[in-house]
């Protein structure tokens, strides 16, 4: 099986740089970017319109999105009991491994767990996003977003137990959880099988689509941009080739399932997180 996936990744290696040599100049030179744009601006502009769709409350204009995770995240509190906050200290625990058993069912450790969840967490979002709050709300809005992060760790608290709770445990040792499972598992416990069936897949549907849209397109398109002004316009109209490098390279780490992933992210995410304090903290200060 190792070897199947060592030939798998090199021909789907030689696949994609045989492709890219048969890209015409031509394409490239009229902007292979911009046709990719103008190919898939409908859809996003569709999408968006229904997602961010929005309805007034309390004579504010509200995106339906954000009014759902709020009053969800809210619930949640209530619910677990404030989870966010008594939780805390366990969850230090857990970190440390205080509560690790070799003969536990699982591929990665805790802290490894969490490494990865933060890596898949924190993105352009949670940085950006700031930001941009701040430049169209003022800094009023930072209140705004300490309070949605504190109930929002209600609602990851839910998720994660909710995934441990209704995993498959597979018989060479390996775990399948995620949303897809326990929704489909949680309303067949309740007499609602088809319905389960069907928010599961149709979870499974929609996070597949949104991973290549925030959750791949958009990162590396913002990290080319960065990188283009940086090096003075150097890479303009080759988005699709900086896209392509950072497909491969993630390609490499993913290829060997959750626990390479784990591996990685443990080592890069504590330094990401430390970097990104320090030189927020320059930012403000100097």
């Amino acid at each position: 099986m190792k070897q199947f996936s060592k030939l798998t990744s090199a021909g789907l290696a030689l696949a994609v740089l045989a492709v890219a040599t048969l890209i015409p100049e031509a394409a490239i030179a009229a902007g292979f970017d911009d046709m990719i744009n103008t190919a898939t601006a409908p859809i996003a502009k569709a999408v968006g319109a229904l997602v961010f769709f929005k309805i007034p409350v309390f004579g504010a204009q509200l995106p339906v999105v954000v009014l759902w995770l709020v009053v969800g995240a809210v619930f949640f509190t209530f619910r677990m009991g404030f989870v966010n906050i008594w939780g805390f200290k366990h969850a230090i625990e857990l970190v440390r491994g205080d509560y690790a058993n070799p003969d536990d069912a699982g591929e990665v450790s805790h802290f490894q767990a969490l490494a990865t969840a933060v890596s898949g967490t924190v993105g352009i979002g949670n940085i950006g996003g700031v930001a941009v709050a701040v430049t169209v709300g003022g800094p009023g809005a930072t209140f705004w977003l300490i309070v949605a992060g504190f109930l929002g760790m209600s609602t990851k608290f839910v998720e994660c137990t909710l995934g441990v709770k209704y995993r498959n445990e597979n018989e060479d040792g390996s775990v399948s959880g995620g949303p897809m499972y326990y929704l489909r598992k949680g309303f067949g416990e309740r007499g609602m099988e088809g319905f389960g069936k069907f928010v599961g897949a149709f979870y499974a549907i929609g996070i597949f689509i949104g991973a290549l849209g925030i959750g791949n397109m958009f990162q590396s398109n913002q990290a080319y941009v960065q990188l283009n002004n940086v090096t003075g316009g150097l890479f303009d109209g080759l988005g699709w080739l900086v896209g392509l490098v950072m497909a491969g390279v993630v390609f490499m780490v993913i290829v060997g399932g959750i626990k390479s992933i784990a591996r990685v992210t443990e080592k890069i995410v504590p330094f990401m997180a430390i970097f990104y304090c320090v030189f927020a903290l320059i930012v403000i200060f100097m």
